[in-house]
């Protein structure tokens, strides 16, 4: 079974960084593409960025420059390390491997004040 927890999400001023942690169980996250994805209420999960098997990146072109995603295969965990923090950055943030289109986790809630 899959579990996946993300965690390091909080409140921070616009302008600020906070890093997001995403471990997991039951699936080895080197072996699988990941992407961290974010929701607001009322609109639909989008992708922010992804990391692939052979650590080639992507990104939204809204956080270009701002966010970056790695992996830390020896510790089974994907970060998302996320500077120059906009409010329009709050939302609730997920991890999820590619691979595995039904494992999502709790998420973890990151709000930015202006």
């Amino acid at each position: 079974q899959v579990q996946l927890v993300e965690s390091g999400g909080g409140l921070v001023q616009a302008g600020g960084s906070l890093r997001l942690s995403c471990g997991a169980s039951g699936i080895i996250l080197s072996l699988t593409a990941m992407g961290w994805y974010r929701q607001v209420p009322g609109k639909q999960r989008e992708l922010v960025a992804g990391i692939a098997r052979d650590s080639n990146t992507n990104y939204a072109d809204s956080v270009k420059g701002r966010f970056s995603i790695s992996r830390d295969n020896a510790k089974n965990t994907v970060y998302l390390q996320m500077n120059t923090l906009k409010p329009e950055d709050t939302a609730v943030y997920y991890c999820h491997p590619i691979t595995y289109p039904a494992a999502w986790g709790q998420g973890t809630q990151v709000t930015v004040s202006s």
